[in-house]
């Protein structure tokens, strides 16, 4: 076996209306609480409201930042660390998609520790160990950002999206709770379910993946393929809602311990130069190409989820399987909704080089199995740009 390390600091709460228990979760964290939200809108209103109250009810004083964004960048994370120190706030509560609880998690650095949030990323300056205690509540089954040990901004001023990374960042406790999710329209259920499929496969072919961590990513790869599809069509499905809930959570352990490849690199250049495409959405416009360029270099690692699918390849090689794999992810990415190209998200041809240039500042690539250079990625940006 390989050798491997394993570490994870997050209390799970998981399960049918376990959201309940979020005042006394928070108040085993603090006294003055500053819940961050996106701005209310009719499917949340009742939600923020609640969990509010029944903070509230548990003697907490709670303090409503709904300045979150889809893609949290430094100046709505500035804006509530601020927030935060000014009303001395103890214990950070994010209730929403992924983009919420990383501004939750931002705003835990932001509150103190001195400067722009941007200067914590990517180790540039050391996030120390008294950051605020984060609560994270989900409300989407796909970013895992309720366990890992990360939290991804944007800089929209320079067109770079980055991340900060301490352990001391991963939630003190993620509120997991599938009901939460029900009234997440199709195309989100897609792409948040897409993006949580990509955290499982890329930490399974990742060149440190481990046997522990394989056991999380295929049982979240197995919920996936057979519940996306079926959330999608009907979102009130609480069986597939649940399993979904289940495999982002996994999903988030297994990044935070290995790490995500080379089309999460990619995605995310392309998110800080273009607005308006979720992550999700991108990896799905990206894996086709990436798939069929890599397949051959981890024949076992695509063969097994290839399989997965379609338990036909079981009686073909793992050559074959490993190539059809490639095919079976092309057919689920068309069964859910997200089959797309990089053209019709008005990604311009002469910004690759740019991306490119990011893509490679971030080092995903250097955990994949195949190592990219410059002009593979053009390559690569290219061919997904149009297609048939």
């Amino acid at each position: 076996m390989r050798n491997f390390n394993y570490f994870h600091p997050t209390r799970i709460l998981f399960g049918k209306d376990r959201v309940n228990e979020v005042g006394k979760i928070v108040a085993r964290n603090g006294k003055r609480c500053l819940l961050v939200t996106v701005e209310p809108f009719p499917a949340m209103k009742e939600l923020f409201e609640n969990v509010k109250g029944l903070c509230e009810k548990a003697g907490i004083e709670t303090i409503h930042y709904d300045g979150a964004v889809p893609e949290p960048n430094n100046d709505c994370v500035n804006k509530g660390s601020k927030i935060a120190r000014e009303n001395n706030v103890d214990v950070v509560l994010g209730v929403g998609g992924g983009s919420t609880m990383d501004t939750a998690k931002a705003i835990s650095v932001g509150a103190t520790h001195e400067g722009d949030i941007w200067d914590y990323r990517l180790g540039q300056k050391r996030v120390g160990k008294d950051i605020l205690p984060v609560i994270a509540v989900p409300t989407t089954g796909g970013t895992g950002a309720e366990g890992t040990n990360m939290a991804v901004i944007k800089n929209a001023r320079d067109k770079t999206k980055s991340a900060i990374a301490s352990w001391d960042l991963t939630p003190r406790v993620a509120i997991v709770d599938p009901v939460l999710t029900l009234t997440v329209p199709p195309k989100i259920t897609a792409s948040t379910g897409f993006d949580a499929f990509t955290h499982s496969f890329e930490t399974f072919i990742n060149i440190h993946s481990s046997n522990f961590i394989d056991l999380y990513a295929l049982d979240a790869l197995k919920k996936i393929i057979k519940y996306l599809p079926l959330a999608v069509e009907d979102g009130s499905n609480l069986e597939a809602r649940e399993a979904l809930s289940f495999a982002a959570m996994l999903g988030g352990l297994c990044i935070s311990n290995i790490g995500t490849t080379l089309p999460h690199g990619m995605a995310m250049a392309l998110g800080g130069h273009v607005s308006g495409i979720a992550h999700g959405e991108t990896l799905a416009i990206l894996y086709p190409e990436v798939n069929r360029w890599t397949w051959t270099t981890a024949i076992e690692k695509f063969a097994e989820v290839g399989r997965l699918f379609n338990q036909n390849l079981y009686e073909v090689s793992d050559n074959t399987a490993a190539e059809k794999c490639c095919d079976e992810i092309e057919s689920f990415i068309k069964t859910i909704g997200l089959w797309n190209d990089l053209s019709s998200k008005n990604v311009i041809k002469d910004d690759f080089e740019a991306i490119t240039e990011d893509a490679l500042n971030l080092r995903n690539y250097a955990l994949h199995p195949k190592i990219a250079n410059h002009d593979d990625l053009i390559d690569l940006f290219e061919k997904s740009h149009k297609k048939q």
